[in-house]
């Protein structure tokens, strides 16, 4: 049986857990050889690498820190090395701190800004020399772009907020190679850093139309309909998947 993405490469940043990893696993699912990258977790990266070829897929992790530009060049020059191409790349690495607008330092702005905004934009100049015409460029963002809650996220909503305009400009720039760029914003998402259990749990899960937290398989079938020939006209876009949350 012919899969969708079997003739098809991809990068996925920050692929070692949660919905990274999620995304790893079923864009391998579906056929692509997967590289991943991790920056703190070489063991997590190691389970998702071993749970992907032991159902029979094609996937290997390099480790990367998407605030380094040239990190994330060598990444895509090893993904382009071992596939000969990349046709998907999938933004997903981010950092999230919180805490007091009044007592965020500047140093912690900075770092959430590399990671979040800086880091994709380095990743997709980096892998565009190997991307084939008809590429995808996913970026993870968030639904706090849209809708903020509570405060003491600052720096957080203020990267993501970034991506969804990024997404669009690059949509626009390289729209002339058939390659198309859109934003994922998921809402709230049972992870390791946000359990379903979690003290904001129960606002969390109030707050949306479907009375829960999703998953990041979830996430993940989203980002798979994204890059299927099915999605070749959307572009720009930025597709909210949050239960219901900005309703």
């Amino acid at each position: 049986m012919t899969l969708p993405l079997d003739t098809k490469s991809a990068l996925v940043t920050g692929g070692s857990r949660g919905i990274g990893a999620a995304i790893a696993t079923r864009l391998a699912a579906d056929g692509a050889g997967v590289v991943i990258t991790y920056n703190s977790s070489p063991s997590a990266a190691d389970r998702v690498v071993e749970a992907i070829t032991a159902a029979g897929g094609r996937a290997t992790a390099l480790r990367a820190d998407s605030a380094d530009p040239a990190q994330l060049q060598a990444a895509a020059d090893a993904a382009n090395a071992e596939h000969g191409k990349i046709d998907i790349l999938v933004n997903n690495a981010g950092i999230g701190t919180g805490g007091p607008f009044d007592k965020t330092p500047l140093e912690e702005f900075d770092r959430t800004m590399a990671v979040n905004v800086r880091g994709p934009f380095a990743a997709a100049q980096a892998v565009l020399p190997h991307m084939p015409e008809h590429g995808r460029i996913i970026n993870i963002g968030s639904v706090f772009a849209d809708r903020t809650p509570f405060g003491g996220l600052s720096a957080y909503v203020t990267s993501k907020a970034a991506l969804a305009g990024m997404t669009r400009a690059l949509a626009r720039d390289l729209g002339a190679r058939g390659i198309t760029v859109n934003n994922v914003q998921p809402g709230p998402i049972s992870t390791d850093l946000t359990p379903s259990d979690g003290e904001v749990h129960a606002v969390m899960t109030a707050a949306t139309a479907l009375r829960r937290f999703g998953t990041p398989e979830e996430i993940a079938g989203l980002v798979a309909y994204l890059v299927s020939p099915e999605a070749a006209y959307i572009t720009g876009a930025t597709l909210t998947a949050d239960g219901g949350f900005t309703a």
